[in-house]
């Protein structure tokens, strides 16, 4: 193998496909990155058997080859060249020789043999998805997703396709986040859970313009984003029926506005504690008071102003849970429901995002 190829832009694709590999790999070839060049294109490679991401970029390509190297030792030998063309090439016994302005390095690698090979669709179903709109929509569920082993299914995400909508839901127990959004493709019919790992690489990865095309095989999904390719595992196991946990609208609901409420919300966190997490909202007549008291640290108070004439309710929530969903919130006042002080809290917007969020016990 030899190419020649521009330092930064090498540099991004690395980027792409490292952030998947761990440290604690029992296999040392999951540890590197798969390098193939191949007619005027580079292609990396990386992989934990759970996930894989492919990166293609077009370069000069003066003799084709692959080879295997250590990620993380290799990406931090491009970080520290000068910014210049790179030259790269393969020697026997799986050298690689790395040549820019007057650098010179030599790593060892492993063969391409050694390396997993990513799964292979074909002729499977798929559907073409903006890139801004799965981007907003992981965007404002990703954070309700569960990272305990016991509830495995939980670990991710749904993703139920059904006619010409996409609805995402995500839930640890204690809140669920629903987004749901109109797509091009009309009449799939499927319900996948994507693990975290895998959501929270797409939501790095997705842009502002194109578009995805997410196709489906039994227990495997490939997002193709042309020069980037992400493919997963899915979570097996049914995901639990959300719908039985949402509440009916009421018709007293709290206006106030996001950005007043989130930055009382996080004043009043500052006095939390490991053993006292919970924050008070007291829902008066027109205002809301958000307070914390903690014995040996203080106490804080604030009154915020709402459009409010329904019944007074003394509740407590996990700050985070609340300003979470205020932090992805597009509208500048939200409609907040909250129904007793053993009842969750929901914030709706129109009929294309819900969210809820469990109480807490005051103390």
């Amino acid at each position: 193998m030899k190419i020649k190829i521009l330092k930064q832009t090498f540099l991004k694709n690395i980027q792409h496909v490292q952030n998947i590999i761990s440290s604690k790999n029992s296999l040392p070839i999951l540890s590197n990155i798969l390098i193939e060049a191949e007619k005027n294109k580079v292609i990396l490679t990386s992989t934990d058997l759970d996930i894989g991401i492919s990166s293609v970029l077009e370069t000069d390509i003066e003799e084709e080859g692959a080879i295997t190297v250590p990620a993380k030792r290799f990406s931090d030998i491009i970080k520290e060249l000068p910014d210049e063309d790179i030259s790269i090439s393969t020697m026997k016994n799986n050298a690689m020789v790395i040549k820019c302005s007057k650098c010179f390095f030599k790593i060892i690698g492993l063969p391409k043999e050694e390396f997993p090979k990513l799964p292979e669709f074909k002729d499977e179903p798929s559907v073409v998805i903006k890139q801004s709109v799965l981007k907003s929509m992981i965007n404002m569920t990703h954070f309700s997703m569960s990272h305990d082993d016991t509830r495995y299914v939980l670990n991710g995400s749904l993703f139920l396709f059904k006619g010409k909508k996409l609805t995402i839901v995500t839930t640890d127990g204690k809140r669920l986040s629903l987004v749901k959004k109109d797509i091009e493709k009309d009449g799939l019919n499927k319900a996948i859970i994507i693990p975290s790992k895998t959501i929270y690489e797409l939501n790095r990865i997705l842009g502002d313009e194109g578009d995805i095309k997410i196709v489906f095989s039994e227990n495997q999904v490939k997002f193709d984003l042309k020069n980037i390719t992400i493919i997963s595992r899915l979570i097996e196991g049914d995901f639990p029926n959300y719908e039985q946990v949402v509440p009916k609208e009421p018709q007293e609901k709290i206006m106030i506005q996001r950005s007043q409420f989130l930055d009382g919300i996080k004043r009043a966190a500052l006095l939390t504690t490991q053993d006292s997490q919970s924050v008070k909202f007291e829902i008066l007549k027109n205002k809301i008071v958000v307070s914390k008291s903690s014995p040996n640290i203080g106490e804080v108070r604030e009154e915020m102003d709402t459009l409010y004439k329904g019944q007074e309710i003394t509740v407590g929530f996990n700050p985070n849970y609340i300003m979470d969903v205020l932090k992805v919130i597009p509208q500048d006042e939200i409609a907040l429901e909250i129904f007793g002080p053993d009842k969750p809290a929901v914030i709706r917007i129109e009929d294309w995002f819900l969210y809820l969020a469990l109480p807490m016990q005051l103390v």
